[in-house]
């Protein structure tokens, strides 16, 4: 019987590999070597479908990007542009959550990847067809993805022990609670991103009905 022919070498195949390669052990865990045995292929045939390892991580970047739900973007959705701002964080973090280690790729900007490009044209689009000033709808895209990004960065939770004796109430009179924290991650962190993006929608409201020339609340 002739043997099995291996999968062709792919982009798909070696962003998919990738990505596993940076949930797992982190950006500095990626290398041609690496991905090429992952792959069951030489190196160099990597070089086929990208030119340099940025390339590939800027492209796993993109993949978790086009993961990010527009649909409340879409002329004709019926949600207000604090409604849609509100439902696109939630699934931008959430995408973010999922692979917390390409943060860093993400934080650089959508440069030249077409859906990180995709995200950033719904979100300005969307700002300005509701009444936004195409200068104030810019500093929302900015803003949203500092708020957004940052609350993928790490854990607030997490990072305090379990340990009821790591916070002496001597040194620290207000962390008698703190040991707790950690088994309560999602409910702390989910909360926190929950709170700060009301707050942060309430702020651009107030911003929204002092514009000059007449707005309709939303």
């Amino acid at each position: 019987m002739a043997r099995p022919r291996k999968p062709l070498l792919s982009r798909d195949r070696i962003v998919e590999a990738a990505g596993a390669l940076v949930d797992e052990e982190g950006l500095e865990a990626v290398s041609t070597r690496r991905l090429a045995a992952a792959l069951g292929v030489s190196g160099p045939s990597l070089y086929n479908h990208f030119r340099t390892k940025d390339a590939i991580l800027e492209a796993v970047a993109d993949a978790v990007s086009a993961r990010v739900d527009l649909s409340m973007f879409e002329a004709g959705d019926g949600r207000n542009w604090r409604e849609a701002l509100h439902d696109w964080a939630h699934s931008y973090r959430a995408a973010l959550s999922d692979h917390p280690n390409i943060v860093p790729v993400l934080a650089r900007g959508p440069g030249r990847r077409p859906a990180g490009l995709r995200v950033a044209d719904a979100v300005f689009g969307a700002m300005t067809e509701a009444g936004w000033p195409p200068g104030h709808a810019t500093r929302i895209g900015a803003l949203m993805r500092y708020f957004i990004l940052g609350s993928a960065v790490g854990s607030f939770a997490e990072g305090f022990v379990d340990d009821e004796s790591a916070y002496d109430p001597a040194d620290y009179p207000h962390l008698g609670q703190a040991h707790l924290l950690a088994e309560r991650r999602r409910e702390v962190d989910e909360g926190a991103f929950e709170t700060g993006l009301t707050a942060l929608l309430d702020g651009l409201a107030l911003q929204f009905a002092a514009l000059p020339g007449e707005r309709t609340p939303e």
